[in-house]
């Protein structure tokens, strides 16, 4: 990514975020990245174009330092807990991208369908992890997709924590939390 195409990625990410995508406009995403309307549109022909370009980049970006992270732990215990805790770090890192993913996975326009795709994906790979610790005996046998769709609900709940609690959390103790409830459940 140039120079001006990574302003206009994070501009856009803080427009979308503090805008929404309706209040989201051209103007406001050039402005806000400090390059003319012309140069935009040079590199973007519309502001679904933008918005699409930002959730696939921001997602793989959040996937490769997340799973670069996981694949140096040995066991699977220790890549689910590096995981946990990593994506917990860039809940709060990356606080505008989650804000703009979390408010437009609902819905049926070709963006929110498009960005349910590429949650999707993101979490098959978690799926990975999920299977590696049933193999191992760490978590009892089960539908591994679904197991892990439960794994990033349960991530996707700490953004909703944060956002309500404003202030930042003690990560590794919230991800020894979150990992005792993923494993051990909440029954007394």
């Amino acid at each position: 990514m140039n120079k001006t195409k990574k302003a206009i990625f994070d501009a856009a990410i803080r427009i979308f975020s503090t805008n929404g995508y309706d209040g989201a406009t051209m103007d406001d995403m050039a402005q806000a990245a400090g390059v003319a309307k012309g140069t935009l549109y040079y590199y973007f022909k519309s502001k679904e174009e933008i918005f699409k370009y930002i959730i696939t980049e921001g997602v793989e970006v959040i996937k490769e330092q997340i799973f670069q992270a996981v694949e140096k732990e040995e066991s699977p215990l220790s890549k689910l807990k590096a995981l946990c805790t990593l994506q917990l770090n860039l809940v709060y890192e990356k606080k505008e991208l989650f804000k703009v993913i979390m408010s437009q996975l609902w819905g049926q326009e070709v963006r929110q369908l498009e960005l349910r795709k590429v949650v999707g994906n993101y979490i098959n790979s978690i799926e990975k992890y999920i299977k590696e610790a049933m193999d191992e005996g760490i978590i009892k046998k089960g539908e591994p997709y679904f197991m892990a769709y439960i794994f990033f609900g349960l991530l996707c709940s700490t953004i909703v924590y944060e956002l309500i609690n404003k202030e930042k959390c003690n990560i590794d103790e919230l991800s020894e939390n979150l990992l005792m409830y993923i494993l051990h459940g909440i029954q007394a």
